[in-house]
């Protein structure tokens, strides 16, 4: 009889593995949408495997919102520019051909399970709120950067997943030049 030689365990790459099925599955079909099995049989694991991982499909949940939030793509690092710079980045991540696999997707597929919705916004707070937070000056910076994420939440809806004729078929600097004054009312520090 011979010995088979056992396949080598690489613990990191099936982490990631987990990590990408997971981002994919929970983006497409939300958190209630999707079980550990699917997520397991697309990584070609098994779902005990999963949860000796993450612990559970809510620690997979919590991480998968961890890494898709954490990329600084929306808000940028330079206030002076601030509200132009944002505005570009969702006119272009909101486009024919960007990427629909994007933590917006995420965040509305998964939002109507109320423990996802506390999890996204603890995402939100850590990641690009707070991001957009520190890039403010003056008072009431928390609650102008949750208007302007709202205000990018509610185009990306708009024009990317409903694909309203006015969002879809603007002329993307138009577009990115009237987003940019809304933003500019959120940016500029209150006068009083």
């Amino acid at each position: 009889m011979t010995r088979s030689t056992p396949r080598p365990r690489n613990a990191a790459a099936t982490r990631q593995a987990i990590l990408d099925s997971a981002v994919v599955a929970f983006t497409r079909h939300g958190y209630d949408g999707v079980g550990v099995r699917e997520i397991a049989a697309e990584a070609g694991v098994t779902a005990m495997l999963v949860n000796r991982y993450f612990g559970s499909k809510e620690g997979l949940f919590t991480e998968v919102v961890d890494v898709s939030f954490a990329p600084a793509t929306m808000v940028p690092a330079d206030p002076a520019a601030l509200a132009e710079q944002t505005a570009r980045a969702l006119v272009e991540r909101t486009g024919p051909q960007a990427d629909h696999l994007g933590p917006f997707e995420l965040m509305l597929k998964s939002a109507a399970n109320p423990r996802a919705a506390e999890i996204i916004r603890a995402g939100i707070q850590k990641h690009v709120g707070a991001r957009f937070a520190a890039a403010l000056t003056g008072p009431q910076a928390g609650e102008r950067a949750e208007l302007g994420l709202a205000l990018l939440a509610g185009t990306w809806l708009m024009r990317r997943l409903i694909g309203t004729p006015g969002l879809r078929d603007a002329d993307p600097e138009s577009l990115v030049a009237r987003v940019t004054r809304m933003l500019a009312v959120v940016v500029e520090p209150p006068s009083r």
